[in-house]
């Protein structure tokens, strides 16, 4: 631009003064100059180079340096390490001198240690993911089971309705003291440890019905509620006696078997008696009531069912002369 300046003033000098172009409108005239071609050298001598328009000399070489930007930003503060932060010198020792780790505990299938999900089934899975388990019961329904599988030990309700049992073993139910019932319904038990239930302290309900059974093994005297419908059961196959000492029976279910008698002594706590559909043929003098004391009444059986039977319950009336309530039969 200092240039243009330049030539236009030089074009200016040969045409003449020209105010009106020069100077701005409203402003100061210009100092008066007279602009003589003798001040220029024509002939190239003049130094345009290093012309000073404002009476400075510039030295353009000077913008060629290089301006060092800084790039680098100022290094970060110093963050002090966590108080609980070991010094470097035990990280060091660690590295060295790791502590030993503690072995891991065996794994076994011990009852007392059963895990999350019970103790293992033999079938690839915990009992507890096998079944459903659910403060205390385990349900084993519908599972294609052919033995009953181990049983957490705070076991107090089991179910297994529905599979394929065909034998109850005497270590099925082992040390499980706190075993309150057993439902093991329409399964294909035929056979039954003698010893596999009596152990069992606290159990109250057997539920036994719809299976091949032809005996059953000696019972514990706690047990409140029996069902062993529609089974095999012959009358030898009962214990004698068995179901005496059970002070606390009240339901006990044996239709649909093989039954030739009426099991006695019954317990005088029982409530209700199903003998239908079985082949009893007679009913002695004791069999509900006592013969020695005729003020006795067994208040408690109120429902017995004998129908189904070869037997005529009005030729027996004297059997049943202590009940509250007639029993239901053939007349």
């Amino acid at each position: 631009m200092a240039l243009l300046c330049v030539f236009v003033a030089f074009a200016l000098t040969l045409l003449g003064p020209c105010p009106s172009v020069c100077a701005p409108q409203g402003g100061a005239e210009p100092d008066e100059q007279s602009y003589d071609l003798d001040d220029f050298d024509m002939n190239g001598e003049t130094d345009w180079e290093n012309l000073d328009l404002n009476g400075e000399n510039y030295d353009y070489e000077d913008l060629d340096q290089e301006i060092e930007v800084g790039t680098v930003a100022p290094p970060a503060p110093e963050t002090p390490p966590p108080a609980n932060m070991p010094p470097p010198r035990y990280e060091e020792e660690m590295t060295l001198f790791p502590r030993p780790t503690p072995p891991l505990a065996p794994v076994t299938l011990d009852f007392k240690g059963p895990g999350l999900f019970g103790p293992d089934t033999g079938l690839g899975m915990p009992t507890c993911l096998l079944c459903v388990c659910i403060s205390g019961s385990v349900y084993c329904d519908d599972a294609n089971l052919e033995q009953i599988p181990p049983l957490p030990k705070d076991t107090t309700h089991f179910y297994g309705r529905f599979n394929s049992i065909r034998h109850v073993k005497n270590t099925d139910f082992i040390n499980l003291n706190k075993l309150k019932s057993i439902d093991l319904t329409g399964n294909q038990i035929s056979g039954v440890d003698e010893d596999a239930f009596r152990p069992l302290s606290q159990l109250q309900d057997i539920l036994l019905a719809d299976n091949n059974l032809q005996a059953l093994p000696e019972l514990p005297p706690t047990l409140r509620y029996i069902d062993v419908r529609n089974n095999r059961l012959i009358s030898n196959g009962l214990h004698t006696d068995g179901f005496k000492e059970m002070s606390l029976l009240e339901f006990l279910y044996l239709s649909d078997n093989k039954l030739d008698y009426i099991p006695v002594p019954l317990p005088e706590s029982l409530r209700v008696l199903h003998l239908q559909n079985n082949n009893i043929q007679n009913l002695h003098v004791d069999t509900f009531c006592n013969s020695h004391d005729r003020n006795y009444i067994r208040r408690s059986l109120e429902d017995i069912r004998l129908d189904g039977n070869p037997v005529n319950i009005n030729l027996f009336a004297s059997s049943y002369i202590c009940l509250p309530r007639l029993p239901i039969g053939s007349h």
